[in-house]
This record gives C-alpha cells, sequence and structure tokens, in this order.
C-alpha cells in the first residue's frame, strides 16, 4: 500500500529551491555589474559578463547564508570582491606579466587600481545588497524585528553628530572631505555637507540596524562603511553628478586620500554613536526586563572596562614600543615640548597607551569570546588610532594643521606596525582579564544564558569587516603614496 510523504521528506526539495535561489540571482545582478564594469573600464564585454557570473554565483553559494541582512550582504560583498581582486588582477595577471620584483608589484597594482574600485562599486555592492535584502526577508529566530523609525532617527541624529564632531577641522582649513569631488556652491557648502552625513547615516541605521551588537563592531562596521563610501562617491557618484568623466586611476585616488580619510574619521564616530543611540533606543521603547537584572551595577562595570583597559593598553605600549621608537615616533611625541625625550617622552608614550586602552575597554566589552575573535578588533582598533593619532591629531598638536596628504600617510606607513601591533596585543590582554573575571560569573545558569544570547552568530560579517576594512585599511596609503 502505497504511503503518503512525510512532511521530512519534503523539506529538502523547499531547502533545494532556496538554494538554487541565491546562486541564480547572484548569477544575474553579477552579470548585470560586470556588463556595467566593461562599459566604464572599455574593456571586453563577454569578459565582463562571465567575471560577473562567477562573481555572482560563488557568492550566492558560499556567502548568501551569512548574507542574513542588507549591511551583512554589503559587507560580505565587498569583501569578496577585495579577494577576488587580489586574486585576479593584482596576482595572477602580475605573474603572468612576470612582475614579481616588489617595486613592480606595487606598480602594477597602482595600474590596476581601477579594476579595484570596479570590483567594489560594480560587483560586491549590488551583488552584497541584493542578496542580503533577501536574506533579511527571511529573518531567523535569533534576530529581532527591524524597525524604520529606529534605524532612520538613531542613523540620522548619528550621522549629523558625526558631520559635526569633526567639522571644526574642515571648517578651519575651508575643507569638506565629504563633499569632495562633489561640485557644489560654496554658499550651501556647510548645509549640503550636514545633509550628505544625515543621508549616510540613515543609510548606515537601514544597513546595519540587525548587526550592531557592541560600541566596538559598530565602530568597525562604521569603518568599513566608510572607506568604501570613498569609492561610492567621490570617486564614483560625485563625477557623475558633476557631469564630468570617472576617473579610477591611481592618481585620482591620491588627489582624493584626504577625503579618503576624512570618510575613515567620519565612519569610525558614525559607528560609535549609532551604536550609543541604538542602545538608548532599546532601552527606552523595547526593551523591559527588570526580573533579568545584571549582575553588577553600570556604574561598577564602567570602572571594571575603564581598568581592564588600562592594563591591557599598558601591556599593548610596552610590546609595541620597540616598533614605536624604531620608526621615530616616540621622537615626535616627544617633540610636542622640547623638554621631554628620553625616559619622559617614554613616560608620555605609556601614558597616551594607557589612555587609549581605556577606550578600548569601554568600546569591546563582551565583543569578543574567543582570542581568534578578540585580536582582530584590535587590529581594528590600532589601525582606525593610526589615522586618528599621527595623521590627525599629532600634527594638530604639533603645527595646529593636520596633514591628510598621501606622501604623509607614506611617510607614516612604518609607525602603521607598531599602532597594528598595539592593538593586538592591547586585545589579547584584555580579553584575557575579561574571561578570567568572567569565568566565576557562567556558574550561574541565567548569566550563562545570557552571555550565549550576547556571543555573535555565525552569520555576521566580523570576518569579512575584518578583511576589507584591515586589508584597505592598510594597502589603500601604500598603494596611493
Amino acid at each position: 500500500m502505497p504511503t503518503q510523504p512525510s512532511l521530512t521528506e519534503q523539506k529538502p526539495d523547499w531547502a533545494s529551491v532556496h538554494a538554487g535561489a541565491g546562486p541564480l540571482l547572484g548569477l544575474v545582478i553579477g552579470a548585470l555589474g560586470g556588463m556595467l564594469q566593461s562599459r566604464i573600464l572599455e574593456a571586453s564585454l563577454t569578459q565582463g559578463i562571465l567575471l560577473g557570473g562567477f562573481f555572482g554565483v560563488v557568492f550566492g553559494v558560499v556567502f548568501a547564508k551569512r548574507a542574513t541582512t542588507p549591511g551583512a550582504g554589503l559587507i560580505w560583498g565587498l569583501g569578496w570582491a577585495l579577494l577576488l581582486w587580489f586574486v585576479i588582477p593584482a596576482g595572477v595577471d602580475q605573474f603572468r606579466s612576470h612582475s614579481t620584483a616588489p617595486i613592480n608589484m606595487l606598480k602594477d597594482a597602482q595600474e590596476r587600481f581601477d579594476q579595484l574600485v570596479a570590483y567594489l562599486v560594480c560587483l560586491g555592492m549590488p551583488v552584497g545588497v541584493a542578496l542580503g535584502i533577501r536574506g533579511g526577508l527571511r529573518p531567523r529566530a535569533d534576530q529581532g524585528r527591524f524597525r524604520w523609525g529606529r534605524a532612520l532617527v538613531a542613523g540620522g541624529v548619528a550621522g549629523t553628530i558625526s558631520g559635526l564632531a569633526f567639522s571644526g577641522w574642515e571648517y578651519a582649513g575651508g575643507y569638506l572631505p565629504l563633499l569632495e569631488g562633489l561640485p557644489q556652491p560654496q554658499s550651501n557648502a556647510v548645509l549640503l555637507h550636514f545633509l550628505v552625513a544625515l543621508i549616510i547615516g540613515g543609510i548606515f541605521g537601514i544597513l546595519f540596524q540587525r548587526d550592531v551588537r557592541g560600541y566596538g563592531s559598530s565602530m568597525g562596521w562604521g569603518l568599513g562603511f566608510g572607506i568604501f563610501l570613498w569609492f561610492f562617491g567621490p570617486l564614483t557618484i560625485f563625477p557623475v553628478i558633476g557631469h564630468e568623466p570617472l576617473d579610477w586611476s591611481a592618481d585620482q585616488g591620491t588627489a582624493l586620500f584626504g577625503s579618503l580619510v576624512g570618510y575613515i574619521l567620519y565612519g569610525f564616530i558614525l559607528g560609535t554613536i549609532y551604536a550609543f543611540l541604538d542602545r538608548i533606543w532599546v532601552r527606552l521603547f523595547i526593551q523591559s526586563d527588570p526580573l533579568n537584572r545584571e549582575p553588577e551595577g553600570v556604574g561598577l562595570n564602567f570602572l571594571r572596562s575603564i581598568g581592564w583597559g588600562a592594563l591591557a593598553g599598558l601591556a599593548g605600549g610596552l610590546v609595541s614600543l620597540p616598533v614605536m621608537a624604531a620608526t621615530g615616533v616616540l621622537p615626535k611625541i616627544a617633540g610636542l615640548d622640547s623638554g621631554l625625550g628620553g625616559a619622559r617622552g617614554l613616560l608620555l608614550h605609556l601614558m597616551v597607551s594607557v589612555g587609549i586602552g581605556m577606550t578600548y575597554g569601554l568600546l569591546f566589552r563582551d565583543e569578543a569570546s574567543s582570542l581568534g575573535l578578540g585580536i582582530p578588533w584590535g587590529f581594528l582598533f590600532g589601525v582606525i588610532w593610526w589615522y586618528v593619532g599621527p595623521l590627525t591629531l599629532l600634527p594638530l598638536l604639533l603645527t595646529g594643521v593636520y596633514d591628510w596628504r598621501a606622501s604623509a600617510a607614506s611617510a607614516l606607513l612604518p609607525s602603521l606596525i607598531g599602532h597594528l601591533i598595539y592593538g593586538g596585543a592591547t586585545a589579547f590582554t584584555f580579553l584575557f582579564l575579561e574571561q578570567r573575571y568572567n569565568r566565576w560569573l557562567l556558574l550561574d545558569p541565567r548569566i550563562a544564558a545570557r552571555e550565549q544570547r550576547r556571543r555573535r552568530p555565525v552569520g555576521t560579517p566580523a570576518p569579512a569587516s575584518w578583511f576589507f576594512a584591515l586589508g584597505l585599511g592598510v594597502l589603500l596609503p601604500i598603494l596611493l603614496g
């Protein structure tokens, strides 16, 4: 007697349908992006379509399950686009031309800078966002409800405040990096600046509302988003608005390097402020759970964070000290006061390291559950402080003006190694102290369950953000300097 098929026997059919939709959508969007890329670069249309189709299919097969939100899809798409650029234009093509000497490889990579822009703008962004929207339409059980008001209000306010936070540096030199490359009347430049900042903040809230889990990770999303916006805005959309031909050359990137630093600073400030405002929104309008209280008060939690951060920053300062001294950063710090030098310069370096470590403790507590997840956040933190410190704050303190030229960034590249070492050592030490303290908290079943909910799920774009933001944060000063 024939039996009716069970529900469990029908699930694989539905799963296969959904699994096939991702690669198919990626194929279509990728092929269209490849066509656009070929037209802009004046390359072979067939090769562009094949490359775009390959990009989209691979993304749909490998990354579609991780593209659970538009923001996650964007970051995964940008990371995959950067990886593909490393493999094909900057890798395979260079070996074919036998350009294996470091100076020749750098020159070839600079000549292929236009392809990097095309990969990010024409392939990574549209494919990632499209599949991220598809993933967001099928919310998972561990995802909260998306709220448009929360995204637009918190994002818009964060974007406006972020535009105001560093606008004083812009006005001092008559320079608005968010608008560089966009023709605008001088009388309305300030208003337009804040309008652009407001729009960027609202878009950030829409993209990353479900991915924000803490201040540090949100700062990382903002950094990656700011880097992408530099490719998408000053290099692409702004020339189109001004009816000018697109120029994706490395020379144009060098000319716009100042705005890149501006977008990076704006992005990480935006991410941090958005996380703060988003948390306030959740506490005021969404969250209500008076029974499951925190194991310690807000004040004690604050003191522990800055205390651990101070110790971690001290450790990071000691570990990075040899590199900082060898690259000439310490003498520049000591130059803030002609009486500082030797032991006093060392003391100032350690004091600054402790202060920066405190900010790490406040931003990155509960962001990582293992060293493998914590140290990359530290590297990202070190890159951010390289742009904030040697490129911005230190010139301001020494000369009264910041220096965002590509040549200045190139001269400071050796100190970037020290900042990466500092960030990694700080993250390692902080995570060691945090995990040591958390062991006894996990003895309480309620606290253990809460900590499990706080852990970052597999689908978040943290690994892609590390690769994209770290990769381009380090690579762009080298290529454009």
